[in-house]
């Protein structure tokens, strides 16, 4: 069998994890060749692409509503039909509009749902700018009509996408819908030894890129709240973005500068993670966060605000709570509760790690190899 995976490109993100990982998993399986292409030399997982076979078709824009594409279509072309793959596996809007321009011959195509609903279902409501609404709902339309029925299956990587797919795809894909939640390679962090708080001063982490739905600033009101509550703490962002400034002069203004800790972007976040006590996660709304399941198979504790696709992964008070409004102060509150009960956050800890096992890459990519033989054996 031969699989084609299809990305924009290889900058900091949990779609483009996953691909990584997915690929590097599929590398073991016998009789099995993958090849990945992006439409960028961007790369910011070096450690995890060096096995790959891994090809760059240079495109100057990645085609939107407000950008046109310059890729060499030509070329793509060329490259599909020199591998020819039994499976073309896209990633990302971007990649759908790209591929609609291409002849896939008899190539079973599988198109991987990585957004939220809000932003899928309702683009014009979805919390990012207007540029990206109007992208978003173009993209959204585009991603409909270029889809073919019997030859296209649709992974949704979690329970709130897989609804969306379900609404709004016509009837004739409803057998092809399937859902495989996110998935993480546990090995990593399997030296990780288990958490202990005995530390006098307490080490929060929040990881993601500066952006508006990530909605970062509210991480320092929650600081404001502990420092209020005299927790002796830090909290650690790893990220960049657009609104990094905003939220660093944020925390200068409340004198909050010497408990805030930005680090940047950085390759190997396991190692930070190694370092911390609690994943505090303030996105507005996220499809499934692999740095949830990162964190918690690194044995920390969440909190998180409800961003909807995290409702699969959170059992209240076992791995971690759910704030469903922003209140900073009812989420400080359930950081000092296991910071002042160290038994309950050793058994949420260790939980954590135990739940975090059941989304290893391994059972993913054995689930996601039974859909490619089986969409397969449907059209032979």
């Amino acid at each position: 069998m031969k699989i084609l995976h299809i990305i924009p490109s290889l900058g900091k993100g949990g779609a483009e994890r996953l691909v990584l990982d997915i690929c590097n998993e599929v590398i073991n399986q016998k009789n099995i060749e993958v090849k990945l292409i992006s439409f960028s030399e961007k790369n910011e997982y070096q450690f995890l692409t060096k096995n790959i076979d891994w090809e760059i078709i240079p495109s100057k824009f990645i085609p939107s509503v407000t950008k046109k594409a310059t890729i060499d279509i030509t070329l793509l072309q060329e490259k599909i039909d020199a591998f020819q793959p039994d499976i073309i596996h896209t990633h990302l809007y971007e990649s759908e509009i790209i591929l609609s321009q291409i002849k896939i011959g008899k190539a079973k195509r599988f198109s991987h749902f990585h957004d939220n609903i809000i932003q899928l279902d309702n683009p014009l409501k979805s919390n990012v700018s207007l540029r990206q609404k109007v992208t978003n709902l173009y993209e959204r339309n585009i991603l409909t009509k270029t889809l073919k029925p019997c030859n296209n299956d649709f992974i949704c990587i979690s329970n709130d996408t897989y609804l969306y797919a379900k609404k709004v795809l016509p009837n004739f894909f409803d057998s092809s819908i399937h859902l495989l939640l996110n998935a993480i390679d546990v090995s990593r962090f399997a030296k990780i030894k288990n958490k202990q708080i005995i530390k006098e001063k307490i080490r929060l982490i929040n990881i993601g890129s500066f952006v508006k739905k990530k909605n970062q600033i509210f991480m320092i009101d929650v600081a404001k709240e502990l420092f209020k509550n005299k927790v002796n703490f830090e909290i650690v962002f790893l990220g960049d973005g657009p609104l990094l400034k905003e939220v660093k002069s944020y925390a200068e203004n409340l004198s909050l500068d010497e408990k805030v800790i930005f680090k940047g972007k950085v390759e190997k976040v396991e190692e930070y993670l190694d370092k911390s006590d609690f994943y505090v996660h303030s996105a507005t709304y996220e499809p499934l966060g692999l740095v949830l399941l990162e964190s918690m198979a690194a044995g920390l504790p969440v909190i998180t605000l409800d961003g909807k696709g995290n409702r699969d992964l959170i059992e209240e008070g076992k791995n971690g709570y759910m704030i469903y409004d922003q209140d900073p102060e009812k989420f400080a509150q359930k950081i000092i509760f296991l910071v002042e009960n160290k038994d309950k956050y050793i058994e949420v800890s260790n939980y954590c790690k135990e739940y975090a096992k059941q989304y290893d890459i391994k059972e993913y990519v054995n689930k996601l190899l039974v859909l490619y033989k089986d969409s397969m054996s449907s059209i032979n």
